[in-house]
């Protein structure tokens, strides 16, 4: 098996990881009629906006990827990762 085709297996496991992560932000963040603590829900609400981030992210690097095994020149593009002030200036 030559790269090529390793990266077209490695493109379709991430469309199979973005639909996974897909039914993880469709669900209800809690599925209870109990009164939930503030924190509970508040991790909840994070964990689903990590999924949708992580999904976003795989999205645009298969992009990037099936573009340059299409031969398509390659666009400086500025990224995106919804990170704060201190996680950008820490790398």
């Amino acid at each position: 098996m030559n790269a090529k085709e390793q990266k077209e297996n490695i493109i379709q496991a991430g469309y199979r990881a973005v639909n996974e992560l897909i039914k993880v932000a469709k669900e209800p963040i809690i599925e209870t009629e109990d009164d939930v603590s503030a924190d509970r829900l508040k991790n909840a609400a994070a964990t689903k906006k990590l999924a949708i981030f992580d999904a976003f992210e795989i999205l645009n690097r298969i992009q990037q990827e099936q573009d340059m095994l299409d031969g398509k020149p390659s666009e400086d593009v500025k990224v995106d990762t919804f990170s704060g002030f201190a996680e950008r200036r820490s790398k």
